[in-house]
C-alpha cells in the first residue's frame, strides 16, 4: 500500500487545524492509501487543544514542535527536509492549516495519482475567496512573475509531490524561501487540476499586502538570472525609444525596474541551503496524537 503524508504548518491557529484534520479524516474514508499527517508547530504561543478527537481513517498524526518561529514557508521547507531524511513515504501533500486548501480536493489528487503516479500534481487556483483588491494584487503578482521570469505559476503549496521531488526540494536552497518557486525550478513535468480557494475556518486571512509582495518577490528571486536578462533587454529598448523624449515621467519605468532588480536580489539572499540543511536542529520535540 502506498504511503501519503500530509504536511501542515501551524502557528497558533489550532482551532482551524483540528477542524481541518476532522475534515481530512472524513474525505479519505474510501482511500486505498496509508494516509498520515505531519504538523509543523512553528513555535506557537497559544496552547493546542486537548487530544479528545477521534480520527477513524488517518493512520498517524504527529506534531513537530519547533524551538524558534521561522515562518510558513520555512516550516514547509523543514517539514520536507524531515520527511526526506526520516520518513519513508511515497507522496507528500503540503497543505495550509486554515481551510483555504480544501480537503475535498484531496480526492482529486488521489484520482490523478492513479493515472500519473510519478508526476507532480498541482492544484491550480481558478477561484479565490478574498476581496477585489487582493484578487487584483494577486493578478499583478502573477503577471509580474510571468513577464520577468517567463514562468506561469498558478499554484501555491497545495500540491502532491512524489518521493523523488521531495528529495530534490529538500536539497534545493530556494525551498527555504519559496515553495512554488522551488518546485517550478526542480520540475517542469507537472499535472494540474482546477482548484477553488476556500474560506478560512476561523478568523481573517493572514495574507496581507506586504506578505503578498514578499511572496511574489521570493518567487521571482528564484529566477533572478532570467529577471536580470529580461530587465536589461527592456531597459535597452525602452531607453532607445525614449531617448529623444526624456522627462521625469518617461524615466519612471526605468527607476521602477532598477528598484525591482535591487529588491529581488536582496530578497534572493533569503535562499539558503545551509539553513535548510540545518533546519532540523530547530526541532524541540516530536509528539504523536495518534
Amino acid at each position: 500500500m502506498k504511503k501519503m503524508k500530509i504536511l501542515i504548518p501551524v502557528y497558533n491557529d489550532w482551532e482551524s487545524v483540528f477542524k481541518l484534520l476532522e475534515n481530512i479524516d472524513q474525505q479519505i474514508f474510501n482511500c486505498d492509501m496509508h494516509v498520515s499527517v505531519l504538523i509543523i508547530n512553528d513555535a506557537s504561543t497559544d496552547p493546542k487543544p486537548r487530544n479528545n478527537f477521534y480520527f477513524k481513517n488517518l493512520k498517524e498524526i504527529q506534531i513537530i514542535n519547533m524551538i524558534k518561529n521561522k515562518g510558513h514557508a520555512r516550516c514547509n521547507a523543514a517539514g520536507l527536509k524531515y520527511i526526506d531524511e526520516k520518513e519513508n513515504v511515497d507522496y507528500v501533500i503540503p497543505m495550509d492549516g486554515d481551510g483555504e486548501d480544501r480537503p475535498e480536493e484531496l480526492n482529486e489528487f488521489i484520482k490523478k495519482l492513479k493515472d500519473f503516479p510519478e508526476k507532480v500534481i498541482t492544484a491550480n487556483r481558478v477561484k479565490r475567496s478574498e476581496g477585489f483588491f487582493f484578487k487584483f494584487c494577486y493578478f499583478v503578482h502573477k503577471l509580474l512573475t510571468f513577464v520577468f521570469t517567463g514562468k506561469s505559476i498558478e499554484f501555491g503549496n497545495y500540491t502532491c509531490l512524489p518521493k523523488l521531488t521531495v528529495h530534490k526540494m529538500a536539497n534545493e536552497s530556494a525551498t527555504w524561501s519559496s515553495f512554488s518557486g522551488s518546485l517550478t525550478k526542480v520540475t517542469d513535468n507537472r499535472i494540474s487540476f482546477p482548484s477553488i480557494r476556500g474560506p478560512r475556518y476561523f478568523g481573517p486571512s493572514k495574507m496581507s499586502f506586504f506578505n503578498l509582495l514578499k511572496h511574489s518577490f521570493s518567487i521571482i528571486a528564484v529566477f533572478k538570472t532570467a529577471l536580470l536578462i529580461r530587465s536589461l533587454v527592456f531597459l535597452i529598448f525602452y531607453t532607445f525609444f525614449i531617448f529623444n523624449f526624456i522627462s521625469v515621467i518617461t524615466l519612471i519605468p526605468i527607476l521602477l525596474t532598477i528598484i525591482m532588480i535591487i529588491s529581488i536580489f536582496i530578497v534572493s539572499k533569503r535562499q539558503s541551503y545551509t539553513q535548510l540543511k540545518n533546519s532540523l536542529d530547530n526541532i524541540k520535540n516530536i509528539e504523536a496524537i495518534k
